[in-house]
């Protein structure tokens, strides 16, 4: 069972990967060579273009949960560490900073 899942990954990833580097390739080639009148993407450069935004913007961490690790930036402890008066107080000015930015 684990060998098909794993094989699964091994396919699925590099074949959607690619894929997109397709779609990269088109929408440029569709869209901004008549907007800002640059020169077509290969192929291979659509690619390129996806690696090079990979490591400038996402970095060179994959995680599985969506960028950081659960706790990163300390809430459960800080939160553990409260008292019942001060979590109170953190609700109330969550609820104020929420009710300005709903809509009306």
């Amino acid at each position: 069972m684990k060998t098909k899942r794993y094989l699964f990954f091994w396919v699925a990833i590099p074949a959607f990967i690619f894929a997109l580097a397709g779609v990269v390739m088109g929408l440029w080639n569709a869209i901004l060579p008549s907007v800002l009148a640059v020169r077509p993407l290969t192929y291979w450069q659509a690619l390129g273009l996806l690696v090079l935004c990979r490591i400038l913007f996402g970095g060179l961490h994959f995680r599985p949960w969506g960028g950081h690790r659960p706790g990163q930036w300390g809430w459960n402890e800080k939160w553990a560490n409260m008292t019942e008066e001060e979590r109170q107080q953190l609700r109330q000015r969550w609820q104020e900073r929420c009710a300005k930015r709903a809509p009306k």
